[in-house]
């Protein structure tokens, strides 16, 4: 069985519908969950964030609470957003490759719709994962160094935003990319004929946006 890397940032609502989803695809492939900066690939890019964009922060926050309604997945906003996703971010790190506890996580944030930032909450939340001193333990200089490394690779294999599956180093983003993936996974060489040659055989126009 092949393997995928899943990489994802708990700030992102849409990444959470995906981790709602996402046995659609586990029992295809083997996905190792790699939680991710956002921030790291904005900063890569030269990009703003959604939430920097007030009409965007808009309608991601409609279109999440839509999206969770078509899907029947449990939803409800977090008290403020954008929220700090570092400690989350670590914590998944130091659990290892879980889907089960890294979505326990995300239903934290847009299931229950709790306070991430709140230490006591927080602690919470690292109990019903099995982790005692969740503030304690995302301080580690180790978890730190490896979710920046994690953030390295994922720039590195051409991931600009979260969600993104990578499998054959083909890229699939976004919640609405697994139904592609899954198109991939049924018949590859007809996918990579017709889908991945004749998008990077597009010759570059000479049109560029001015900086």
């Amino acid at each position: 069985m092949k393997t995928a890397n899943w990489y994802f940032d708990f700030i992102s609502p849409y990444a959470y519908l995906q981790s709602a989803i996402i046995e659609k695809i586990t029992g295809k492939i083997f996905l190792s969950p790699r939680p991710i900066l956002f921030a790291g690939l904005l900063n890569h890019y030269g990009h703003l964030g959604p939430a920097e964009i007030p009409s965007k922060k808009k309608f991601v926050m409609e279109q999440a609470l839509w999206l969770a309604k078509k899907y029947n997945i449990p939803f409800k906003l977090p008290p403020f957003h954008p929220f700090n996703p570092l400690p989350p971010l670590r914590l998944a790190v130091s659990i290892g490759e879980n889907i089960e506890k890294v979505h326990h996580i995300f239903e934290f944030i847009w299931s229950k719709g709790l306070n991430i930032e709140d230490p006591k909450e927080f602690s919470s939340l690292g109990k019903s994962i099995g982790i005692n001193d969740a503030n304690g333990v995302v301080q580690d200089i180790g978890l730190k160094n490896k979710l920046r490394t994690q953030t390295n690779l994922a720039i590195s294999e051409g991931v600009f935003g979260i969600p993104t599956i990578v499998i054959d180093k083909q890229l699939f983003w976004g919640l609405d990319s697994i139904d592609m993936l899954l198109g991939y996974l049924e018949d590859r060489s007809s996918f990579t004929k017709n889908i991945v040659q004749p998008a990077a055989s597009l010759p570059e126009g000479t049109a560029k946006r001015k900086k």
